[in-house]
């Protein structure tokens, strides 16, 4: 019988560990460690996208496998197009790149308005930050105060010029809806339109968040001096439980169709991308490290102190949002486009 030889356990002790280690080995933790990510937005310094990337980069880099140093740098142009175009054919595709862009970006190529050739669908979608329905907000006196006074009524709104949501989201309603807004070109941004409500020379404005609202002008959503017939988003957000969303008051399948597509940015607001073709098992990694960022208690603690709005949306429904808007028919594409190149009157 043989013998047991005390001195040989340490030495086959040690050779099983090697084997071990690699048996648990993470490929993902291995390639991210030690490294370095860059987080690129597509804002200018000092704006919005700016303090989200600076806010949000640190907690990506904290639940990333590998724990790498996160980047942050800016890459403006064209209104994210540049960044996009940057993603689908330089950037390396190995899941170290990360990019976050203004949300109508990817559905510009649909649109017909993009230069150079670019496939959002090809790009791999990590998670969008938040949901930011646009709202009509209409002065407590105007006689506006439900979506039917909109069909019902004159409603006179100030816009900051074409192609901007203050023109582009009272157009829609007028011409897919049947309402009865006067829109009045030429202010100089929000803060000149809420002047003239206040005057009396306008009755309210489509195409701001009731948050950035409640920041400019404190107490005129909570305190009632304006009122909320509508907001532009396919489901109805957490803020505004009893709005009535544009998707929901659509009269048919052609309108819902059509506003499908506008409204898709707004479910998918500040997405974060990389480039094509990265492994699979990172792009899963990548996309869980965000939603437990977003989650982060600290993250949310410093999102608030920011004043920034959080909102998740995973990466696989932003996937599906921009695939399913480029399968939407010719007419929905047409109608769209032409609702939000539309132009209101000018100011006298």
């Amino acid at each position: 019988m043989a013998s047991f030889t005390p001195w040989l356990a340490p030495i086959a002790l040690a050779a099983s560990i090697p084997i071990l280690g690699a048996a648990q080995a993470d490929p993902v933790s291995d390639f991210y460690r030690g490294k370095q990510v860059f987080f690129i937005h597509s804002g200018g310094e000092g704006g919005g996208y700016a303090t989200y990337a600076q806010t949000f980069a640190p907690y990506m880099g904290k639940h990333i496998p590998g724990n790498p140093k996160v980047v942050v740098q800016s890459m403006p142009g064209a209104g994210g197009i540049r960044l996009l175009q940057y993603f689908g054919s330089v950037a390396p595709r190995d899941g170290a790149y990360l990019g976050l862009v203004q949300s109508g970006a990817p559905f510009v190529p649909l649109m017909g308005t993009a230069a150079g050739t670019i496939d959002p669908r090809k790009l791999n979608w990590i998670g969008a930050m938040s949901r930011v329905a646009a709202v009509c907000a209409a002065w407590s006196t105007s006689g506006i105060a439900t979506f039917q006074d909109m069909l019902d009524k004159q409603f006179i709104v100030g816009s900051s010029g074409a192609g901007s949501l203050t023109e582009t989201q009272p157009a829609l309603l007028n011409k897919l809806y049947g309402t009865k807004i006067k829109i009045v070109s030429g202010y100089h941004g929000a803060t000149d339109i809420y002047l003239a409500m206040e005057r009396g020379e306008l009755e309210g404005r489509c195409g701001s968040g009731v948050q950035s609202m409640e920041i400019s002008r404190p107490g005129w959503v909570s305190g009632g001096k304006v009122r909320i017939p509508i907001q532009f988003a396919v489901t109805r957000s957490r803020g505004l439980p009893d709005v009535p969303t544009a998707y929901e008051l659509a009269k048919d399948d052609r309108v819902r169709e059509v506003m499908k597509l506008v409204l898709a940015p707004v479910e998918m607001n500040r997405p974060l991308f990389t480039a094509p073709d990265v492994p699979k098992d990172r792009i899963e990694a990548l996309r869980a490290a965000f939603h437990a960022a977003i989650e982060d208690p600290e993250f949310l603690e410093d999102a608030r102190r920011a004043r920034l709005e959080v909102e998740e949306n995973p990466g696989d429904n932003v996937a599906r949002i921009i695939s399913e808007s480029y399968r939407l028919s010719a007419d929905a594409v047409a109608v769209a486009k032409e609702a939000m190149t539309a132009q209101g009157a000018a100011k006298d």
